[in-house]
């Protein structure tokens, strides 16, 4: 399964995500995840066992607990794969960084220049 195939899926991206937090034990994890998503603990179950055997997680026992934690080597073969992409996305966000810097000059100029200019008139009141 190819990593992307991994993260395709909303519920073990929120699960990846709740663990980037920290260490969390399954019971826990089937809680949040089964609430937010309507699903039961053996639902979550299956995806952490996905997650572990597609290198995303690992597991710890503790007791009779078994805790979860972001297995970073996989994350990094999907950022990888990515950063052949990379050049399509840095291109326009550079651009969109100019044009706010831009904007960002253009206001303090014409903020500027409104403070520095006084009445048209040169100071005379007209009709008077």
């Amino acid at each position: 399964m190819h990593a992307l195939d991994v993260l395709g899926d909303p519920v073990r991206r929120r699960i990846l995500e709740v663990l980037a937090r920290g260490e969390h034990a399954a019971g826990a994890l089937a809680d949040v995840i089964g609430t937010e998503f309507g699903i039961s603990q053996p639902a979550v179950s299956q995806h952490l066992r996905v997650l572990r055997e597609q290198g995303f997680t690992r597991v710890r026992v503790d007791g009779a607990r078994r805790l979860y934690a972001v297995a970073p080597a996989a994350l990094q073969e999907a950022e990888a794969w990515l950063d052949q992409f990379r050049g399509f996305w840095e291109q326009r966000l550079d651009a969109l960084g100019t044009e706010l810097a831009r904007g960002q000059h253009r206001g303090r100029r014409v903020d500027g220049a409104a403070r520095s200019e006084g009445p048209q008139d040169g100071g005379q009141r007209l009709g008077a």
